[in-house]
């Protein structure tokens, strides 16, 4: 069997039909031919595959275990593999991201907590395809890879544009996984998860701590505790968290004006909000709605 990755260690941002090499350990698909592909993939690599589909449907075929998977439109799933007997059978517009293990260990940070860690794991282990995690297509996201497959109209420095902007992509998506701490009891998992569904169903309107401490049968101070220890973050930040992952989710659509998605989410001052998603997203509001 040939690698994906190491059968070509000198290509530097080279493109061959819907494939590019962006260096030794990263590369992707970009298929947007209305004609239905097939990719093929056989080897012994221990890789993250990301599959963003924009529009259409990518059916997995998994030849080892004899099991097919239909990934639809508006999805980001992120699969790990330490051994690859699967075909990829795209109808549509897709992305594909594959990220070797020996990329990510240059990354490690040697805590459980850390999502590259937490992946890096996963494929050091005999697994054929792993579901680790699926998510809508948000705004940031599709603004993200059109930056990324356009680097091929700079007239330089093409291999480290194309890293610089992956690496942004990488990281954002990343940072939407869910990790926990392991050494969490149940009661206090028990209790965080409840507030958790709570917020998530009213972030737009969030309960009071005092009313969000009843709802989980908990005082306020031991609900402030156990909420930062299970989720990093103290109530008010995971709000804000939440809203603004919602908001991006609405740009995608380019439905709304910028106030309108701010007043959607909970917030009063479309000022405020921009200023807020800068900051956490690197990029305004209204510079998705131009992609």
């Amino acid at each position: 069997m040939e690698s994906l990755f190491f059968n070509t260690p000198n290509q530097r941002y080279k493109i061959s039909e819907t494939k590019v090499d962006i260096s030794n350990g990263i590369f992707f698909y970009d298929i947007s031919d209305k004609k239905p592909q097939n990719i093929q993939l056989k080897n012994l690599d221990r890789m993250i595959m990301m599959v963003v589909v924009k529009h259409g449907t990518v059916t997995i075929e998994n030849h080892t275990e004899n099991k097919k998977r239909i990934l639809k439109e508006n999805s980001v799933t992120i699969y790990g593999s330490s051994r690859q007997d699967f075909t990829l059978n795209v109808n549509g517009e897709v992305f594909i991201l594959f990220i070797a293990d020996f990329f990510l260990k240059r990354y490690l940070s040697f805590s459980a907590n850390e999502p590259i860690d937490f992946l890096y794991e996963i494929i050091q282990n005999e697994v054929i395809l792993k579901e680790i995690n699926q998510q809508p297509i948000d705004a940031l996201s599709l603004y993200l890879i059109e930056k990324i497959i356009h680097t091929k109209e700079d007239k330089n420095m093409q291999s480290i544009r194309c890293m610089h902007r992956v690496m942004e992509f990488i990281t954002h998506r990343f940072s939407l996984l869910d990790m926990r701490d392991e050494s969490i009891d149940k009661e206090e998992l028990a209790i965080a998860s409840r507030a958790k569904s709570h917020l998530l169903s009213s972030f737009q309107n969030p309960p009071t701590i005092e009313v969000l401490a009843h709802l989980c049968a908990t005082n306020e101070s031991k609900l402030k505790k156990v909420f930062k220890k299970v989720y990093k973050s103290t109530i008010y930040s995971y709000i804000q968290k939440l809203r603004l992952e919602e908001a991006n989710l609405i740009l995608r659509e380019e439905l709304m004006t910028i106030g309108e998605v701010a007043k959607r989410v909970g917030y009063k001052h479309q000022g405020h909000f921009s200023k807020l998603f800068f900051e956490t997203y690197g990029v305004y509001p209204k510079d998705l709605l131009k992609r």
